[in-house]
């Protein structure tokens, strides 16, 4: 009989003969150039930036052997001969994601221009890549002469003000960049000479002020002009509201500085001071929250609103004041701005009375709100409340959500909010005073500006509506640089959600950036004695429990799996290991137990908004409370053992394997009971996670699941019975057990508790609970999301090869389902798997990008196969796939 290593040998042998056999020649193209994982990003965050782009080739069997990178500091010195920062030369690798820099040392405010060619397997070079820039943020304290500076208003409410400096050039040279480096305390907007720099919103992205602020950098070359130049910053409170940590003063302020930059060169143009002048804008808020943001309001028509802009002398202006702000980090943002990423019009406006209308958007959304009014008294305040559902009664719920309008009683009135964001799909309008017609609504959905990275469909319009459910929910929670737990009445980036949800929201989207962001914040929130709290920012003891306080392990060996950021492993396992030296201290008999409460965190929770309640802090059964946690610690014992071998940490990655053994073994014996075949309650979690984490001995395994299956539908009725922490272990247990079955036939019931039951309540985002209380835009039960690429789509990773170098295409495929269309953007490329079933055959297109090795797995059953018109030998073995595109043929 053939060895398993000689038969695959012989396979990729066979399929490389035929590939090479077929092709014609065809050249690589180069595209999709990053630093640090973002496109021509300005003003980074390190000295020592790493490149990355995709290649791209129609040949099958196509890959790369050699590179070259060439940077300068300026675009014209761009070529072989005067690269004055970095020649690689040719370096024999075919690794094309984040790639050191290796050339001479950087300084802070540096431009840089850089472009790649690469080799193919013939030795062939490519073409140069098109150029690509990036500039080094301000990185040090002495890097800046700006002060902080604000507007201390008369307002009765909070003021969004408008600072302004007047300044002048003899001339705009072009041969360089004029960057504009601002650091607010609060949201800013940026102006020149009347026009807005950037399509960003809602700059920028959240950090924990007492810690740690924020830089975002502008190229506004193309806004200025020889002569008198006029510059408007434009501020809003934002996360920097009273009471919250590390907020001094009485509002917004901010410190920018602008800066010529030209090869060598760096002349600072102007900065924030004392000189500047400032204004109450016609926009403030209210404080409706108890913490937080507030309402928006603003005043007087869209003309009045545009004077800053087209005639700014002829407003009044007053002296800013310079702020004395507590030290703390002050570092460039590394995640994408917010933007504005689609306009939805209303759907339905329904009149309430004759000075009350209702708005319904058709769908919910996370953003701002937009409308235009008709001709309005002067003075007369409209008041604007959202809700993201209607009560049972037809009426908005008190979500706390409340703008208001003041009519200048002339001119175009409209509002939009600012330096706000709304979470709605229904929007009451009140206080109109006559029966107006209102047609000029719009919402616009704001979020980081993350690419859409996967696509998926099937023949079950049910799991699609599912599929497209969650997808919408993320980006609906993704906006600041993290993900909230909801986007209107907490904001907070719960560790519970994140870990819920990451593996499902990295498949769906390119989330480097925002994980690198919102790691960071997790670092800055970390006690001295190890503690974590539940949310980075963390503004007060939110609740939760060990699952939420992992996130700093979790998410960082989840983020370098999809996207093979090392660094990120490197620059956080210290932080890991102070939080395990905390779980240690809470460690009886080998067993975490409760920890305390403090005034940063509260609660002890297992699972969380499980149907029955379990995990409510009002209804914990303790045993199933530790079984969860634990397993999550042995769980997290093993993502640090791969992380320690991944750092080289020998002598660690051993420690961490014999802690997850003990803790394993100290777990089956503690929890499970013989006679009942049962993990401590029998609920979903605690039957699947001991097997997951690997505590439940192989010879149970198979029992369990009959029992698990049996329970499932005999107690729950053939539902999900369990919660936030739950699903994603129920959904990555199901896709390593071969279990598609068990998880479509609950997808597919369409009563409480469920999915399908969400949707025929009309929703179109998940919810906070299964029952619907509370939120309908939330973070919850969103990790469901992953099966559908992971089972029906068959893309799943390969432990130990990080960015999907390597993958399985394992397709599990539920009785019910009979084709699927799936595609994952990788930082190699695009991955296609589309199958479909045909009587007694599966047909199936595999692309595979270049860079990328996939692994076939054989369904059950197969009797033949054909691999590009090639018969190939059936065999439980894996078949290698090389780059291109293949057609598979499995005869059932």
């Amino acid at each position: 009989m053939m060895t398993s290593r000689l038969y695959i040998k012989l396979v990729t042998l066979v399929v490389t003969t035929f590939i090479l056999g077929c092709s014609t020649s065809h050249e690589f193209s180069i595209s999709d150039l990053t630093c640090e994982s973002l496109q021509d990003p300005l003003g980074i965050n390190t000295l020592h930036p790493r490149f990355s782009w995709k290649n791209n080739s129609n040949r099958q069997g196509a890959s790369q052997t050699a590179y070259q990178i060439l940077v300068a500091d300026n675009i014209q010195k761009l070529n072989e001969n005067e690269a004055n920062l970095w020649n690689s030369r040719k370096i024999d690798s075919s690794a094309s994601v984040l790639i050191d820099y290796g050339g001479k040392v950087l300084h802070s405010g540096q431009l840089l221009f850089w472009k790649v060619r690469i080799w193919d397997e013939n030795g062939k070079e490519s073409s140069w890549s098109k150029p690509a820039k990036t500039s080094i943020g301000l990185l040090d304290r002495e890097d800046w002469i700006a002060s902080y500076i604000g507007y201390p208003s008369e307002k009765r409410f909070y003021s969004s003000p408008q600072l302004r400096k007047t300044f002048s050039l003899e001339k705009v040279d072009k041969k360089g960049a004029y960057l504009l480096h601002v650091n607010s305390l609060g949201y800013h907007e940026v102006y020149m000479n009347g026009k807005k720099v950037s399509d960003d919103v809602l700059s920028p992205a959240v950090s924990q002020f007492d810690k740690r602020s924020l830089i975002v950098t502008y190229d506004v070359t193309p806004f200025l002009k020889a002569g008198n130049n006029d510059l408007v910053i434009w501020l809003g409170s934002g996360w920097y509201s009273e009471g919250l940590p590390g907020v001094v003063g009485d509002g917004p302020v901010v410190k920018a500085q602008m800066a010529y930059v030209h090869e060598n060169t760096i002349e600072t143009v102007l900065f924030t001071d004392a000189s500047w002048k400032g204004r109450d804008s016609e926009y403030s808020h209210f404080n409706d929250w108890t913490w937080g943001y507030g309402g928006e309001i603003v005043t007087g028509s869209l003309e009045i609103r545009n004077r800053v802009f087209e005639t700014p002398d002829e407003l009044d202006w007053g002296s800013v004041l310079v702020t004395e702000i507590p030290e703390h980090q002050v570092r460039p943002q590394t995640a994408e701005p917010n933007r504005i990423r689609e306009t939805i019009h209303a759907a339905k406006i329904e009149r309430i009375d004759d000075n009350t209308l209702l708005v319904d958007m058709g769908t919910s959304l996370t953003g701002w709100f937009d409308i235009t009014f008709p001709p309005l008294e002067k003075s007369q305040e409209i008041v604007m409340q959202y809700a993201d559902h209607l009560t049972g009664e037809g009426k908005l719920p008190n979500q706390r959500q409340t703008d208001k309008y003041i009519a200048s009683g002339s001119g175009t009135e409209s509002f939009i909010n600012k330096f706000n964001y709304r979470s709605f799909r229904y929007v009451k309008i009140s206080n109109l005073k006559q029966p107006i017609q209102l047609t000029d609504i719009k919402g616009h959905l704001v979020h980081t500006d993350f690419e859409v990275a996967s696509s998926f469909e099937c023949s079950d319009d049910d799991m699609n509506r599912i599929h497209d459910m969650v997808a919408h929910t993320l980006r609906c929670v993704g906006l600041g640089g993290y993900l909230v737990d909801c986007s209107h009445l907490e904001r907070l980036g719960y560790g519970g959600d994140g870990n819920a949800s990451t593996p499902t929201a990295q498949t769906m989207f390119n989330l480097a950036p925002l994980y690198s962001n919102w790691l960071q914040a997790w670092e800055d929130v970390i006690r001295e004695d190890g503690s974590m709290p539940h949310t980075a920012p963390n503004p007060f003891s939110a609740g939760g429990g060990p699952y939420w306080c992992g996130f700093i392990i979790s998410a960082s060996w989840n983020t370098y799996q999809h996207y093979g950021d090392q660094r990120i492993l490197e620059k956080y396992y210290p932080v890991m290991q102070k939080w395990l030296g905390y779980v240690d201290r809470y460690t009886v008999d080998g067993l975490l137990k409760r920890w305390p409460n403090t005034e940063y965190r509260n609660w002890y929770l297992g699972d969380w908004a499980t149907p029955e309640g379990v995990g409510n802090p009002d209804h914990i059964d303790e045993r199933s409370v530790d079984l969860v946690n634990n397993c999550y610690i042995s769980i997290c014992f093993d993502q640090m053992k791969n992380i320690a071998g991944i750092l080289g940490k020998t002598e660690d990655a051993k420690y961490y394997s014999e802690k997850r053994d003990q803790l394993n073994r100290i777990i089956h014996d503690t929890f499970f009971d013989g006679e009942q075949g049962l993990y401590a309650t029998g609920s979903q979690i605690d039957m699947i996670f001991p097997m997951l984490a690997g505590a439940t001995p192989e010879e149970l395994r198979e029992e369990l699941t009959g029992t698990l299956i049996k329970r499932t539908n005999r107690e729950y009725g053939g539902h999900l019975n369990t919660g936030l922490v739950g699903i994603p272990v129920m959904i990555e247990w199901a896709a390593v057990a071969d279990q598609p079955d068990f998880i479509y036939s609950m997808l597919k019931k369409k009563t409480y508790p469920g999915y399908l039951y969400m949707l025929e309540q009309g929703a179109t985002a998940t919810w906070e609970h299964w029952n619907g209380e509370r939120s309908r835009i939330h973070n919850c039960y969103n990790g469901v999301g992953q099966w559908f690429y992971q089972a029906i789509g068959g893309i799943r990773t390969i432990p130990g090869k990080q960015a999907y170098s390597e993958f399985l295409v394992d397709p599990q495929i539920p009785e019910g389902v009979n084709w699927a269309k799936t595609t994952q953007m990788t930082p190699y490329g695009k991955i296609v798997v589309n199958w479909e079933l045909h009587n007694e055959k599966m047909t199936m297109e595999v692309e595979v990008p270049v860079g990328s090795t996939a692994r076939l797995t054989l369904p059950k059953g197969t009797t033949a196969i054909h691999i590009n018109n090639e018969v190939m030998p059936a065999s439980n073995d894996t078949i290698r796939l090389i780059s291109g595109k293949h057609f598979v043929e499995y005869i059932l």
